[in-house]
């Protein structure tokens, strides 16, 4: 089995969904052969060897070995350390041999030099495989990519070539015991010392890989301002030499959570006692620099609920093709099929906005890199930065929130197509499903995505409401009547009725509270005209009728998102039409029915 060759999707969307023509020319110095490639077709063949050879590996190797991982676990504590399984220890060898760590590191510190995307999908093989073995494997990548970004040129070039060869990995480290989404009230100190070091003291909760050798840590200097304003970004080494030669903790592993799912996942307890760290950047702006891996991270939640959603949906199918009952083969059953096709459905739409988002995030990736290390952007990269920062951040608590929502739905099903046998260990499924809640609450949990999601998208339509009115004219469907793109006109309709919804649930919200005969009619107007002022809108307070809407404005977006981009691949492929027809037919009455919760 292959989780690339073997999927006509995959190959598919890999050559035609990716904006190759904007990031081959990104990465084009960065390529240890690049004198090889003679033109973007050779260049996407090599990278579909690599997704073949690490699709093969997820499939035959990983997968085989979740089962063992989940039992086992990924770690045990000694002496206030991490120790690994050998069942890990058997993956991380296997990483190492086929290079997966140092795939996106850069040529010049013995990496492959690959887009950001393609790092993503090996990510996304990985989860299907077995999600906790991608939370492991994603630390050593992402802590690459943040020393890559952020820190000094020594660092670089001692750790990057360790973390290429496997030799250390590391963790994000922010949440507190009662610091969860508040980041803003962590307690853990930081005191400068003489040598431009800070000694750091504190406690961090839920860490996924505490003991991988490296941390970035956020914690507060003394005297900076409360909130998250005042908070800092430190990056320190789990073990110091001292003179004599002889290696100590700087910072130790207090305990290994015992959790419901992800048994493979090493989730810690760790604790600072005068751990001695390095600033990243400037004092009191940690928490822009860590929002960076958050978001990366987040993007990846929806990578990982889309590897189980595979997962869940394939263990479905190729059991329900082999099992008789009442004497049809169960996808002949009517009931049977029409559930498995809308779940299939919903993943293959879903999968489409991922590859998209990933796009857009690579080339975020790529001139963010660029701009942070050498600020020469040109004009049109500036502006396609520009762009890629926008369409991520949109996208960002969407893909996030819709991934992990999605894939705890299906997964449930999944268990429930099994008949009995889904609630017995022999069948991977209720594993599936137990490992499906990680991804509902790290990161920031679905309800703050929901959150995000309004505020930005309720801030920009508030900060020009005359333009937001405007487009809602523009959008009705009249004016696509002359249009000959069966998916434009549909997609333009789907578009104007969320619009105007939106404006309704708004406006009902944030309307003043008139009484004319109190007021008098002269007050009336005045309060009328303030609603047409840019400060009206802006004003926070007003946000907090909206904030029970949060999760279901959240979840049309996500809907509305994933059309459109549906929508783009069929008008230029007519034979992805029926995937959009499908999805809009699946997505049709959930969306009708937050209509309706909006004008209650």
């Amino acid at each position: 089995m292959n989780y690339f060759s073997d999927s006509s999707e995959w190959r598919y969307l890999f050559k035609n969904a990716i904006d190759w023509d904007t990031i081959i020319p990104l990465y084009k110095s960065s390529f240890p052969t690049a004198e090889g490639f003679n033109d973007k077709e050779e260049v996407i063949a090599f990278y579909e060897d690599l997704l073949s050879a690490t699709g093969e590996w997820t499939a035959e190797k990983l997968a085989s070995r979740a089962r063992e991982l989940d039992q086992v676990g990924g770690g045990r504590m000694v002496d206030g350390r991490v120790e690994i399984t050998d069942v890990l220890k058997k993956t991380y060898q296997e990483a190492k041999d086929l290079d997966v760590y140092g795939v996106c590191i850069d040529s010049q510190f013995g990496g492959l030099g690959a887009p950001a995307i393609i790092g993503a999908l090996i990510f996304e093989q990985i989860c299907k495989a077995c999600v906790s073995t991608s939370t492991q494997i994603g630390f050593f990548t992402s802590i690459a990519d943040m020393i890559e970004r952020f820190c000094d040129a020594e660092t670089q070039e001692k750790y990057l070539p360790m973390i290429r060869r496997g030799e250390i990995s590391g963790s994000m480290c922010m949440t507190e015991p009662g610091s969860g989404s508040d980041v803003g009230s962590l307690r853990t100190t930081a005191v400068p010392q003489g040598d431009g070091t800070y000694l750091l003291n504190g406690t961090k909760c839920f860490i996924t890989n505490g003991g991988g050798g490296l941390a970035f840590i956020l914690a507060r200097v003394q005297g900076a301002p409360q909130g998250l304003e005042g908070v800092s970004m430190f990056f320190a080494e789990e073990w110091m030499t001292e003179p004599t030669g002889e290696k100590v903790h700087n910072y130790r592993i207090s305990k290994i959570e015992d959790k419901m799912g992800m048994h493979g996942s090493i989730t810690c307890e760790v604790v600072y006692e005068n751990t001695r760290a390095r600033l990243v950047g400037k004092e009191n702006e940690g928490f822009k620099l860590m929002l960076h891996l958050m978001n990366e991270a987040r993007i990846s939640v929806g990578l990982q609920g889309l590897g189980l959603m595979e997962a869940s949906i394939d263990a479905v199918r190729n059991y329900a093709e082999s099992r008789k009952q009442f004497g049809k083969i169960l996808t002949d059953l009517p009931l049977y099929k029409r559930n498995l096709e809308d779940w299939e459905t919903e993943r293959d739409a879903f999968r489409v906005l991922m590859v998209d988002t990933l796009s857009h995030f690579d080339i975020f990736q790529r001139l963010d890199m660029k701009k942070r290390h050498t600020g020469d952007l040109n004009e049109e990269q500036d502006a396609l930065l520009k762009k890629a920062t926008r369409v991520v951040r949109q996208r960002t608590p969407l893909v996030k929130y819709y991934g992990a929502e999605a894939n705890a739905t299906i997964s449930q099903k999944a268990i429930q197509a099994f008949g009995g046998y889904g609630y017995m260990t022999e069948y991977d499924v209720e594993r599936l499903h137990r490992d499906c809640f990680g991804a509902l609450l790290y990161e920031g949990t679905s309800q703050i995505q929901a959150l995000m999601a309004m505020k930005d998208f309720i801030k920009a339509m508030m900060k020009k409401p005359t333009k937001f009115i405007q487009s809602i004219v523009i959008s009705h469907p009249i004016g696509t009547l002359m249009n000959d793109s069966e998916f434009s006109r549909s997609y333009t309709k789907v578009q104007y009725e969320f619009r105007k919804h939106v404006a309704t649930l708004v406006m009902r919200c944030f309307k003043p509270e008139l009484k004319v005969s109190e007021l008098g009619f002269k007050d009336t107007i005045s309060q009328v005209n303030k609603v047409f002022k840019k400060e009206y809108w802006q004003d926070t307070g007003r946000f907090d009728k909206l904030m029970v809407h949060a999760e279901t404005l959240c979840q049309a977006l996500s809907y509305c998102e994933t059309l459109k981009v549906l929508a783009k691949h069929a008008n230029r492929d007519p034979s992805r039409g029926d995937l959009y027809r499908r999805y809009q037919k699946l997505v049709t009455p959930r969306l009708a029915g937050i209509y309706a919760d909006w004008a209650v």
